[in-house]
């Protein structure tokens, strides 16, 4: 076995530029499929992270009881658990009255966990302690009203209201929040017993079914918890969709890369059949032949696979910390309104995917020459020599 091998390479070492060629076209494809590899699971990253990050976190407390703490929510693998007060009402600005759904907030803990407050287009975000109102653009559009107006908010109609200033007006793209729904800060509404919501904000590397689980065994009859999966069933089944579409570049690229091979060798053999016809006339095998031509195959995906490798962490490394901003390209997409900066990541699946096709398309590469030099008569090699 080891001298079948050790002539395999020196076939190669004596063809070193079509060896080189080959090699070069491997390299590249298994490179580029790892920095792609690693670049949609940055674009699955980005996705999460602004849809959790915008308001919702990685899982949602829903009608939590008016007697239930927020402290028994903050366990280990817990970042941050942010209370939330859901009051619908009317909001007046002078002769001008709209419906809305008022959040109550803690600004302080809201700034440090979502990026609401980033999406102001006027004014400014709520401060702690002030009874103030953070309005979405269409409410404001429609109460006519910009930051330092005083509004009235009431739950219901002809009942006592509140005033409420107007820190600024914000805008996310997003229909759910930029229509009905505007915030305020807790407290600013009159205490009243009600359930509240709850956005839970995870630590990197938990697993959100397991933190959900937890509080499942812990939640009382009204209770519900669910994670972000479970709210946005669409970005799950895209994340899904990048997975499938990647493993479907990476076999139609090694589809094209091994039939190259295929063609490539077929010319390489046809260049030194003499050497494979004496060879035939010494009385090699047909399984020695198989082996020896399957060995310089594999010797070049082996070879060619590992520099791919290193070439395409090399290429992720370098883009993981600066980032590749594909803004212009998601300005209206719901899952980067918070940001289009993708910041590619390796994984097992990016890193051994690429080598692993290349080698297994590589043996049915190896097939076509491997039969054409078994099934050429010796004889008439050397008589066309």
């Amino acid at each position: 076995m080891f001298f079948w091998i050790k002539t395999a390479s020196h076939f190669l070492i004596r063809s070193w530029r079509s060896t080189a060629l080959l090699t070069g076209m491997v390299v590249s494809a298994v490179s580029s499929l790892i920095f792609l590899s690693s670049l949609a699971m940055g674009v699955n990253d980005a996705m999460i992270k602004n849809a959790v990050s915008l308001f919702s976190g990685h899982i949602s407390g829903i009608n939590i009881p008016d007697s239930f703490p927020a402290k028994d929510l903050l366990i280990h693998g817990v970042a941050g658990v942010l209370k939330r007060v859901s009051t619908p009402g009317f909001l007046y600005h002078g002769d001008l009255m709209e419906m809305v759904t008022l959040i109550s907030v803690d600004p302080d803990k809201e700034i440090k966990f979502t990026a609401m407050w980033k999406k102001a287009i006027k004014g400014r975000y709520l401060k702690a302690g002030k009874n103030e109102i953070f309005l979405s653009q269409p409410m404001a559009r429609q109460l006519n009203s910009e930051p330092g107006d005083h509004l009235q908010f009431s739950p219901a109609k002809n009942s006592e209201t509140v005033e409420l200033t107007v820190a600024g007006i914000y805008r996310t793209g997003i229909d759910q929040f930029d229509r009905g729904i505007s915030f305020c800060t807790l407290g600013a509404i009159p205490a009243q017993s009600m359930p509240w919501q709850a956005a839970i904000f995870l630590e990197n590397g938990v697993d959100k079914e397991i933190i959900a689980n937890e509080y499942r065994k812990k939640s009382t009859k009204t209770m519900a918890v669910k994670t972000w999966t479970e709210l946005m069933p669409d970005l799950e089944q895209l994340i899904s969709l990048n997975y499938l579409s990647m493993g479907i570049v990476i076999i139609i690229v090694f589809m094209v890369v091994s039939s190259g091979i295929a063609c490539a060798f077929s010319i390489f053999i046809l260049r030194d059949i003499r050497e494979y016809g004496i060879m035939k006339v010494m009385g090699i095998t047909p399984v020695e032949t198989a082996f020896l031509i399957f060995s310089e195959i594999i010797l070049i995906n082996l070879v060619a696979s590992s520099m791919g490798v290193m070439v395409g962490v090399a290429t992720v490394s370098l883009f993981q910390n600066i980032g590749i901003n594909l803004s212009a390209y998601t300005s209206h997409n719901q899952y980067f309104v918070v940001s289009g900066i993708i910041f590619p990541r390796l994984t097992a699946f990016s890193i051994w995917m690429p080598p692993v096709s290349a080698l297994l398309f590589s043996i049915p590469a190896a097939l076509w020459p491997t039969v054409f030099v078994i099934k050429k008569n010796p004889a008439d090699i050397l008589r066309s020599i």
